[in-house]
This record gives C-alpha cells, structure tokens and sequence, in this order.
C-alpha cells in the first residue's frame, strides 16, 4: 500500500488550487461537455461552500454548454414551485416567496442564502432567454405523499373532475394518517391497516392509459403541469412502497429512494430531450447519494445509490464530483426535528481523506480523480459523511464510511476550512453558537 508520504507528494502534483478565478473549474467543464448528467455532491447538508461551489459550476453548465435544468435532493412539489417562479409562471414576486413550500425539516437544505442567491440569479437568466430555452428547477425525493396527492387532485379537478373523484377514492386509503405517511407505512408493514399499494398503482397507471385525453384537454395549462401531474402520482406510488420498506431494513427503504431519484433524472431527460434540450443535467445531491456506491462500504452492505444507477444505465454519459472538507463550522441539528446549529466541524482524522488532503497543505483545490496516477496512488480510506444531523462526540462511527475515491467520484474538490450555511430562519441556537478557532483543542 503507498505510503501516506507519497500519496502527498501525488496529491500534491496533480491538484489545481482553487484560488476564486473563473479558470478553476475549467477540467470539470471539458469533461463535462457532451455529457448528460453532471452530478455535484457535498459532504454536508450545511456548508455554505459546498453551496457555492455547486452554484458557480452551475451557472458555468448553463452559459457555457446550455444545461436545461437543476434537478435536487428535494420534494418534487416543493421544488416545482421554485420551477415556475424561475420560468416566470408563477404568482411569487421573489425568490424568497418562491421559497416558501420549503417548510419541512431540515428547511435550512433549501431556505438558505446559497440557494437564495441561485434561484434569484435562475430568474435572471431566464428572463433573458427565450421561452423555450428556460432552465428548469425540480426535485428528486419522495417524502412528498400528502402534497403531491393534494397536487394531483388539483390538476385532475382542473382537467377532469371525473378522473378526479376516482383519485379522491384510491387516495381515501390514506384518510387516517393524513400527515403522518410514517404511521400509514407501520400500521401496512403489520398488518394494522389496509395496504394502499393497490390503489396508488391504480391511480398512477390511469393517469399514463390517459396522458394523450389529459394533454388535450389541458391546454390553457402551463406546457409541464401534466408532467408534473404525473410524476406527482408516481412519487405518491413510491412513496408508499418507501415508508412500508422503512420498517423493514434500512438498505430497502434506502434503495428505494435512490431508485426514485433516479427514474425522476431519467423522466426528466426524455422530456427535455423530447423538446431539443440535451445539454447536460445539472444535479445536487450528498455524496452519499451521487458518489458510486459499489467504491463504498455502503455498497457492500447491500446499498446502491443515484451515482451508481446513473454510471451503470448511461455510462459515460455521467461525471460524478465529490466535495470534502477538514474542518470548520457546519449548519446541523443534534437530533431529528431539531432546531438548526451551527456547530463546529472536527478535524479530518489522520487516516481519512479530509486528514490527507489537509495535510498535502495546497488549501482548497481540485483532483481529477481519472489520472491514472493519482488513482493508482489512493488506497481504500475513511472519508467522512455530514448529514442534517451532527454528532461530533460520536463522529468514528456516526460520520465516517470506508470508500475508494478514485472510483466513487470522477473529481473532487477539497475545502480545506469551510464555513456554515446562512439559513433563511436563523434559529437562537445558530446565533448563540461561539466557535473558538481553536476548537477542539480549547475547550
């Protein structure tokens, strides 16, 4: 196995410091010219640089090589919202009020100065660009049942009130849980109440027997809503299978929500490319979701991810780009449903990557991991995880994973100190946080 030494010296041969020019990023741009997926990470739900980066790759995608849409680990309503006002079809009057169906936890994902600032500059461009050249905005996750029933019903009632009353009666199964889709998936899972599966199916394959009658008859409706409509019914269905899996092991319940994600990014594809929009897809996921999974110890515990599925139906069609991080602050809660914080982020332990590249001392820089040098000279290692949920006291087994990086990302690009994601609702926990620089040392 080389020697940390020498994975140094490699490491620091190969990097490209990243020192705020427009020219940084140019290696991701090359690759990514002529692909159809560019998937962009982070290795927490909370740092602003992360954020930023993404943000700036982003508006690079969109100028330079024509990039139709951002796809995110979001609920598909709550980000279809964002949709509309960035294509000018709504009735917000900013950014912020655009915002504002982002209200479950942790709503700091998306309510946050990072994504305030992006929406807001969409808009701009978009209102440059002709129609049919808009960029989108949308979600990939499936927590969304209850809204995306309602969203169904809304459209169904628009275009037909008697494809609507049947809907109204399969979606009747879920009456008794109405906003809690994890007491419906205990309650099936055991037996206590009555599977919903058959009706959602229902539902769903009704609405694909009748895409061409609902097409025409919704006309004065904006050109995506049946789009929308439809991949609202398919959330609601796998959302259902979701929260039964969620009692039944975490790797099925896990898998079923990379899938989703997934089958939405390739949804999504067909339908811009049915209207010539082929340029490449830019998505915003966790490392967790979008670094190949079969590169990590996840993968051999049963587990397959977005980065995976994408690498292994289109190919070289996909770049995978990972984010890390050494230390700084990140904005996290100590439990779930908690109030954000901004919490200190530990120090990259020393046989981790983040303790590796902090200790190559370049700063922030990017590695393409596709060198046949720097590859050869990665070893399998710890690399470490933050989610919207940070436990510093038990970060070894909380936060850290073993992976090969060099085949679970095509590039990554390493902050050496970060900082925390501004959110929109800035809680008393977040102000009051003081955070020495000498953490964890001082304390």
């Amino acid at each position: 196995m080389p020697s940390d030494r020498g994975i140094i010296a490699t490491v620091r041969g190969s990097a490209v410091p990243l020192a705020g020019r427009p020219t940084d990023t140019d290696a991701i741009l090359r690759h990514a010219r002529g692909k159809r997926f560019i998937l962009l990470g982070e290795a927490t739900h909370g740092t602003h640089d992360f954020y930023a980066a993404r943000a700036e790759l982003t508006r690079r995608l969109v100028t330079e090589l024509g990039c139709p849409a951002v796809a995110v680990e979001a609920d598909w309503p709550d980000a279809y919202r964002v949709n509309r006002y960035v294509r000018a079809t709504s009735g917000d009057h900013d950014a912020t009020e655009a915002l504002g169906d982002f209200r479950r936890f942790p709503q700091w994902m998306w309510r946050n100065a990072d994504v305030l600032d992006f929406v807001g500059w969409l808009r701009s461009h978009n209102d440059e660009a002709p129609e049919g050249r808009r960029v989108g905005f949308y979600g990939m996750d499936l927590y969304s049942l209850h809204a995306s029933i309602a969203a169904v019903l809304d459209y169904l009632d628009k275009v037909d009130p008697a494809a609507a009353r049947r809907a109204r009666d399969r979606y009747a199964c879920f009456e008794a849980f109405e906003g809690d889709p994890q007491g419906y998936g205990y309650a099936a899972r055991f037996g206590m109440t009555e599977s919903c599966e058959r009706a959602v199916l229902d539902q769903l394959q009704e609405m694909r027997r009748a895409a061409g009658e609902l097409a025409a008859r919704d006309g004065r409706q904006e050109p995506d809503e049946l789009f929308f409509a439809q991949q609202n019914a398919r959330l609601v269905t796998n959302a259902e299978r979701y929260y039964r899996a969620m009692f039944g092991g975490r790797s099925s319940a896990w898998n079923l929500r990379d899938e989703h994600m997934a089958e939405t990014l390739e949804a999504l594809a067909t339908l811009l490319a049915g209207r010539g929009r082929d340029g490449p897809i830019a998505v915003w996921a966790h490392n967790s979701h979008l670094g190949d999974a079969r590169a990590t110890e996840m993968g051999a515990a049963g587990e397959l991810n977005v980065g995976q599925l994408m690498r292994e139906r289109h190919g070289d069609d996909v770049l995978l780009i990972g984010f890390t991080t050494c230390d700084g602050t990140v904005t996290a809660a100590s439990d779930w449903d908690g109030p954000a914080e901004r919490m200190a982020v530990r120090p990259g332990r020393s046989d981790s990557y983040e303790g590796l590249f902090h200790a190559a001392g370049i700063g922030n820089f990017l590695l393409d991991l596709r060198e046949r040098a720097v590859a050869r000279m990665l070893p399998e290692r710890l690399e470490r995880a933050i989610g919207v949920i940070y436990r510093p006291e038990t970060e070894r087994q909380s936060h850290y994973f073993t992976a090969r990086l060099a085949r679970q990302f095509d590039f990554v690009l390493h902050y050496d100190h970060t900082r925390a994601l501004e959110p929109m609702e800035r809680s008393a926990a977040w102000d009051a946080a003081e955070l020495p620089e000498t953490y964890p040392s001082g304390l």
